[in-house]
C-alpha cells in the first residue's frame, strides 16, 4: 500500500525523515508489523561506524530473503522496528530505546543512530518487529576523543565471492578478541552465481549476474543469510567501504567495468550503479551520512580511537579516472599512468585526507584501502610491469599522498589494503621511480575470505613478485584475514589463514607475523614458521580448531 498525505502528516517531521531512511525516532506513530509468513530477521543484525558516544544499529526485515523481486517477502506497507540497547545482554539495565519505520523504498531496511552511550564500553543491542524479536548483538563504542587508549585490536577482510568457498574465516573471526572489523570492499560479487560451493544447482532467479536493484539485493542476501557472517556482525561493530565488484569488476567513476555490453552506455551504467549503492546501503551498518543519492554515496571517512590510531577509510572507484589501459591490466607503459591529471580520488577526497594528516593527533595513521598503494612490479627484469587498476595506475595521488605524510611528518603511516586475494607485508617508498628513496610507511595487503576458492601458500607468481619488488617482504596466497593490535609502542600483524574454504570446517593458524615500531617506517618480520626467530620477542604459532564447524548453505 502507499501511505496518503494524511498518514504522512500523523508522522510528523521527525517521523516523515524515519519514513524516508530507517534512522529517526517515530514518537507516537507506529505501524503494524503484518502477518510474516517466517522469522523476519533472517538477514541478522549489525552495528557500525561507533564515536565515543553512539553507534549505528542495522537490520533488515526479510522473511523470504530469496524472494525473485528482491524485496525479502515483505509487502508494500511500511513497519515500525523498535530497538533496545542494553548494558547487559540479559536487558535488565536497558539504557536506550527507539523505534524506526522500515519502508519498501529501502527494502525494509533500518538504521537507527543511538547516541548518548558512555565511551569505550561494550553494549548489547536487538530489535522487535511486531512480535518478532531479533538475535541479540554486542557493540562497542570508541574511546573518548581526548583519551589515551592503551591499544587497539581489530581485523580486516575483504573479497568473499559466495560462489567461491564457505565463510570459514568469520568463525574464526568471531572467536577473535577484537574491538572493531574493518572490510575492505567485494563484500558481495556481482557476477554470476554457479553452484561450484554447494555441489547443486543455483534457483534460476540467482544465477544471472546483478544488474538491477532486485539482482544486488539478492547478492547481499545470499551472504547475509550465512550463519558464521551474521555472528561477526553481531559480535563486532564493522566500518565498510566498497571495491569493484559491490557494482561491477574494475569499474571506475561513470566507466563500467569489463563488461563489454550494453553497459558501455553511460546512461545504462549510472542506473546500475545507483542499484548497486542503494543495495549496498540497505544492508550495510552505515549512517545517513552514508544513504546514497542516485549514483553518489559519501563512503570517505574517519574513525578516531582517542589518541592512538585514526583509520582513515578511503573510496578509490568512485572519482577515479578510468585505468589508462584496457580493464587495469598489467602494462609497462609510463607515460599515462604517471600524467598528473589521472586520479584514483579525486582532488576533494585527496585534500581531505592530505588535510587530516595534518590535524590529526594520533600516534598511528590508518588508511583503509581498496588496492595496493605501493609499487607491484610483475616482471623481474629491468622492465616494470604493473596494473593500472591499482594505484600504480595512478603514480600523481601516490606521490602526493606519500609526500603529504613526509612533509606533515606523519608518525606511523600503516595502509590496510584487500583486492589481491593474497597477503603482502610492504615498505612504502616515498618515489619509486627512485631506488633511493627513503621508506615512508607500510602496507599489508590482506588475502580475501573465499574468493579464489582454495588457496595455496606460495606459487611462481609469488616467487616472481618478491624477485622483482625489493620492498615487498612477505607473499602468501592462502585464504583467512589479518589481525591487528597496536599499542603506543607497536603495531603487530598476523596473517591468519586457512588450508581450504571450498569445504566448511577449516582451522586456522598464524601464517606469519609482521610488525612495525613506532617512529621507524617500515615492516620487520617477527615470526615465520619457515625461519628461525627471536624466542624474546616471537609470537607462538596459534591453530584454532574448529569441532564441527560449517557454514550455512541453501
Amino acid at each position: 500500500m502507499s501511505l496518503s498525505r494524511r498518514q504522512l502528516l500523523r508522522v510528523g517531521t521527525a517521523g516523515s525523515a524515519a519514513l524516508l531512511v530507517g534512522t529517526s525516532a517515530v514518537g507516537s506513530s507506529r505501524f503494524r508489523a503484518p502477518r510474516m509468513s517466517g522469522d523476519p530477521f533472517t538477514l541478522g543484525v549489525a552495528s557500525g561506524d561507533p564515536t565515543p558516544d553512539g553507534v549505528v544499529l542495522w537490520t533488515r526485515l526479510a522473511p523470504d530473503p530469496f524472494a525473485p523481486d528482491g524485496a525479502g517477502g515483505m509487502g508494500m506497507a511500511p513497519v515500525t522496528v523498535e530497538y533496545e540497547v542494553a548494558e547487559d545482554e540479559r536487558f535488565a539495565r536497558v539504557v536506550r530505546r527507539g523505534a524506526a519505520v522500515a519502508t519498501r523504498e529501502l527494502a525494509h531496511s533500518v538504521h537507527p543512530e543511538v547516541d548518548g552511550l558512555a565511551p569505550d564500553r561494550w553494549y548489547y543491542y536487538r530489535f522487535r518487529a511486531g512480535s518478532a524479536i531479533s538475535p541479540v548483538g554486542r557493540t562497542r563504542t570508541a574511546p573518548a576523543y581526548d583519551s589515551h587508549p592503551d591499544r587497539l585490536r581489530f581485523v580486516f577482510a575483504s573479497c568473499q565471492a559466495w560462489s567461491d568457498g564457505y565463510y570459514t574465516g568469520y568463525e574464526h573471526i568471531a572467536a577473535e578478541d577484537i574491538d572493531l572489523v574493518v572490510h575492505l570492499g567485494d563484500y558481495i560479487y556481482e557476477d554470476a552465481v554457479s553452484g561450484r560451493r554447494t555441489g547443486r544447482a543455483v534457483e534460476s532467479h540467482l544465477r544471472p549476474e546483478a544488474r538491477d536493484l532486485a539482482g544486488y539485493r539478492l547478492r547481499y542476501a545470499l551472504s547475509k543469510v550465512e550463519q558464521p557472517l551474521q555472528r561477526a556482525h553481531a559480535l563486532f561493530p564493522w566500518l565498510v567501504t566498497m571495491d569493484d565488484h559491490e557494482v561491477d569488476d574494475n569499474w571506475a567513476a561513470g566507466s563500467s567495468g569489463i563488461d563489454i555490453d550494453i553497459d558501455i552506455l553511460p546512461v545504462v551504467f549510472r542506473a546500475r550503479r545507483a542499484a548497486a549503492f542503494r543495495a549496498m546501503y540497505e544492508h550495510q551498518p552505515l549512517r545517513l551520512a552514508q544513504r546514497p543519492s542516485g549514483t553518489h554515496v559519501h563512503l570517505h571517512r574517519r574513525y578516531h580511537y582517542g589518541d592512538l590510531a585514526d583509520i582513515t577509510m578511503l573510496d578509490t572507484r568512485q572519482y577515479r579516472t578510468r585505468q589508462s589501459s584496457l580493464n587495469g591490466d598489467i602494462t609497462t607503459e609510463r607515460e599515462n599512468r604517471t600524467a598528473a591529471d589521472r586520479t584514483i580520488l579525486g582532488g576533494a577526497q585527496r585534500d581531505w585526507l592530505v588535510d587530516g594528516f595534518a590535524r590529526s593527533r594520533a600516534r598511528w595513521q590508518i588508511i583503509g584501502n581498496q588496492v595496493p598503494l605501493g609499487q607491484t612490479d610483475h616482471d623481474p627484469g629491468p622492465a616494470t610491469a604493473v596494473s593500472t587498476d591499482a594505484w600504480d595506475g595512478y603514480v600523481a595521488d601516490r606521490d602526493a599522498l606519500l609526500g603529504a605524510a613526509t612533509d606533515r611528518d606523519v608518525r606511523n603511516l600503516v595502509v590496510i589494503t584487500g583486492d589481491r586475494h593474497e597477503n603482502y607485508a610492504s615498505d612504502l617508498r616515498r618515489d619509486y621511480a627512485d631506488p633511493d628513496s627513503p621508506v615512508v610507511g607500510s602496507e599489508f595487503t590482506g588475502t580475501s575470505l573465499t574468493s579464489g576458492g582454495d588457496g595455496v601458500d606460495i606459487y611462481d607468481h609469488g616467487r616472481r613478485l618478491l624477485d622483482a619488488n625489493p620492498d615487498l617482504r612477505f607473499f602468501n596466497a592462502q585464504r583467512g584475514y589479518v589481525r591487528v593490535e597496536v599499542d603506543q609502542h607497536l603495531w603487530r600483524n598476523d596473517f591468519r589463514v586457512v588450508p581450504y574454504v571450498e569445504r566448511p570446517g577449516a582451522p586456522v593458524h598464524t601464517r606469519a607475523t609482521y610488525i612495525v615500531q613506532d617512529g621507524i617506517p617500515g615492516v620487520v618480520e617477527a615470526w615465520r614458521p619457515d625461519r628461525p626467530a627471536d624466542p624474546d620477542r616471537a609470537p607462538q604459532p596459534e591453530t584454532d580448531e574448529l569441532a564441527g564447524a560449517s557454514d550455512s548453505s541453501r
